[in-house]
């Protein structure tokens, strides 16, 4: 094939795939535009009524986070929800839920129940809670720090008493329960308020969610000792929570579901055993460390022989090469010569003489 047929094909090529890319252009901008069709978002035409905000089982106590206004239809719209406009917020706040509440469900008012209402107490409570009451002073009650729906631990202090020779008992305080729930402070259940502040009060007795165990345990604490309550901080158990499920001590599995599941709910259950303990010497070193020792003393085990000895009976004593044995009825000491006795060879053991050395009780 000479050069002049060879060009005429190579044209002919370029001009052929061009035209097939000019009508592929063509074509393309020839379609159709598409049509994205739109839903507009028609918001409800009503009052607002209130709402939760997330899901509140029985015996939450509401709080201004847990519930907002938010638009309703009007034919929706029942008696018995809370409308914006005819309900005070501050009544509705510190109120406790009866009935289990899904996140955005309106709040009926046969739903909460009010303090100082019948049976305010006992919806407070969690399922198989009990109530117990404890009393505090301003010292061991966080000088009236505390208010109702805070979180606290129990320390338990005693004297543990000496049964051997030592009289000086062992002085320690332990923490025996944590992260319990104040239900309410004397009598009253919700936090006191004036001009926008919170009221610091003192109060005598503190009530607390525990379980039925748990109220068996503090009642024979305070009989034990004196307990004392320490505030937890409001990050205290999140944080606890948080670290439990990476350790995997939480109950559950490590990817178990935060707040509303049931590991979390468990883990915000009080806790017993576990806590911190402090001895009298770790205070103070003329304390003790440990717990006394148990058993009677040498002094007590001899305590308890009392009346004459018998008329034969005597006491060898050395006296360098010479022994002499000697009545214990003569020179006895308010009639009880025996014990007298006895008290001399202990006087001698504890003045530091040696084991078997020859002890007298006469003076030369």
């Amino acid at each position: 094939m000479d050069k002049k047929k060879l060009m005429l094909l190579m044209g002919a090529m370029v001009i052929a795939v061009g035209t097939a890319l000019a009508a592929r252009s063509m074509l393309a901008g020839s379609a159709a535009p598409s049509v994205q069709a739109t839903i507009p978002i028609v918001a409800p035409k009503g009052p607002k009524v209130l709402v939760a905000q997330r899901a509140l089982p029985p015996g939450t106590i509401i709080t201004a986070d847990a519930i907002s206004f938010q638009d309703w239809p009007d034919n929706m719209v029942r008696d018995a929800y809370f409308v914006d406009g005819k309900v005070n917020m501050n009544k509705l706040v510190g109120t406790v839920v009866r009935y289990p509440i899904t996140a955005g469900q309106p709040l009926t008012q046969g739903a909460l129940v009010a303090p100082g209402d019948r049976g305010f107490l006992a919806a407070a409570l969690g399922p198989g809670m009990r109530a117990v009451t404890i009393t505090v002073s301003a010292k061991s009650g966080v000088a009236g720090f505390i208010f109702p729906g805070d979180h606290v631990d129990v320390m338990l202090s005693q004297n543990v008493k000496s049964t051997g020779a030592d009289s000086q008992g062992l002085n320690v305080t332990e923490t025996v329960l944590r992260n319990v729930r104040v239900l309410a402070t004397d009598q009253s259940t919700e936090s006191e308020s004036a001009n926008g502040k919170t009221l610091v009060r003192q109060f005598n007795t503190v009530t607390l969610e525990v379980t039925p165990k748990i109220a068996e345990k503090i009642e024979v604490a305070q009989q034990v000792g004196s307990l004392s309550l320490t505030l937890r901080a409001l990050a205290d158990t999140p944080q606890e929570l948080d670290r439990a499920i990476a350790r995997g001590d939480a109950g559950g599995p490590a990817s178990a579901q935060p707040a509303g599941g049931a590991t979390r709910r468990s883990f915000y259950m009080p806790s017993e055993g576990g806590g911190s303990l402090t001895t009298g010497g770790e205070v103070s070193r003329f304390q003790r460390k440990n717990v006394p020792p148990a058993g009677p003393s040498a002094a007590g085990a001899f305590a308890g022989l009392t009346g004459a000895p018998r008329p034969d009976a005597g006491v060898r004593v050395m006296r360098g090469s010479s022994s002499t044995t000697v009545n214990p009825n003569g020179g006895a000491a308010n009639g009880n010569p025996l014990a007298s006795l006895m008290g001399g060879l202990m006087s001698a053991a504890a003045s530091g003489a040696p084991s078997g050395a020859p002890v007298s009780t006469a003076q030369q």
